[in-house]
């Protein structure tokens, strides 16, 4: 059975009577006359099929039911007084949902931070995350299922039809076993030693731009890569090193994982050719971590955090724009 609403109206006379227990100065409070506001009650009295004052001539009091419904209108009333500002907050990106993908690498720096900060500024958005791979990432986009994401990729790249915003670049080092020789010796390893290992890397389709600079580095030293092992997330990447499966390029940012059984490399500089243009160590060296969202996504909250890091990130960054892979 559907009851009718109640104004809140009504609601509000009850309080100023039972706050007051005298119509005449409840009334006064109201601003209003007395008898429209015993109207008021009886007609409220006759919607709850319930008492809700004693009265006699020289009193009045809450009734047991009255009594009992005073504490919720109470709170009924705060609440809608406070519905205009919570209006107000959600479309200003203040109040509301933000649904954040991330992969497992931004968690090493600066996600944590940013969370704590984005929270503490903004403590009535309600931020859900969801750690996942850019493949992942790129379903839960079509899905509509998530607002925005932190992807890993090679310079430059990102996925499509998504807005950009970098925020990191690092190199690539490599995780190597903690008693393999490239680990034991002194002297940083040089690049044309680290192709000849065995490598452990993510398969293509988890980040296709990442994926194929690494390849870059093989093919630049003309050789072609020994894949011994394929893993989807970097840290079991790192443990599969460890048990010494190989050796694996990782961003810089994960020398924060001490995997016990694993070391972690820079590789030494390549020397340009003699008379030659093309740099000592080429991009696909590095790789880059951005924030990434669809145009089309009006959702304040979403707009809220942009701004944030962009705030976050200031003054180096370049403006957002539209990338490819």
């Amino acid at each position: 059975m559907n009851e009718r609403p109640i104004d809140l109206r009504l609601w509000r006379q009850f309080v100023a009577v039972a706050q007051e227990l005298h119509f005449g100065r409840a009334a006064r409070s109201l601003h209003m006359t007395q008898p429209p506001l015993t109207q008021g009650i009886a007609q409220l009295e006759a919607v709850l099929g319930v008492r809700l004052f004693e009265r006699t001539k020289r009193s009045v009091r809450l009734s047991v039911g009255g009594a009992a419904l005073l504490p919720d209108v109470l709170e009924l009333l705060a609440r809608a007084q406070a519905l205009p500002a919570i209006a107000r907050s959600a479309a200003g990106g203040e109040a509301g949902r933000l649904r954040l993908a991330f992969v497992s690498t931004i968690g090493y720096t600066v996600l944590p931070q940013w969370v704590r900060a984005f929270r503490a500024l903004y403590p009535q958005v309600r931020l859900d995350l969801l750690e996942a791979t850019a493949d992942v990432q790129a379903d839960a986009f079509e899905r509509g299922e998530i607002d925005a994401g932190f992807v890993l990729h090679a310079p430059g790249f990102a996925p499509a039809d998504l807005i950009a915003l970098r925020v990191a670049c690092e190199p690539l080092v490599l995780a190597l076993p903690a008693q393999h020789p490239l680990a034991l010796q002194r002297a940083e390893p040089d690049l044309d030693q680290a192709l000849r290992e065995p490598l452990v890397i993510f398969p293509r389709h988890i980040a296709p731009s990442l994926h194929d600079a690494v390849f870059g580095l093989y093919h630049l030293g003309g050789v072609l890569p020994d894949v011994a092992q394929e893993a989807n997330q970097m840290q079991t990447i790192v443990n599969l090193v460890s048990a010494g499966l190989g050796v694996a390029w990782v961003p810089d940012s994960v020398r924060q994982f001490q995997r016990p059984g694993v070391v972690y490399r820079s590789l030494r500089r390549r020397k340009a050719a003699t008379g030659s243009t093309a740099p000592a160590d080429p991009d696909q060296t590095q790789c880059e971590t951005s924030l990434v969202w669809r145009s089309a996504n009006s959702n304040p909250t979403l707009t809220r955090f942009v701004a944030f890091v962009r705030a976050e990130l200031e003054p180096e960054l370049p403006a957002p724009s539209a990338v490819s892979p």
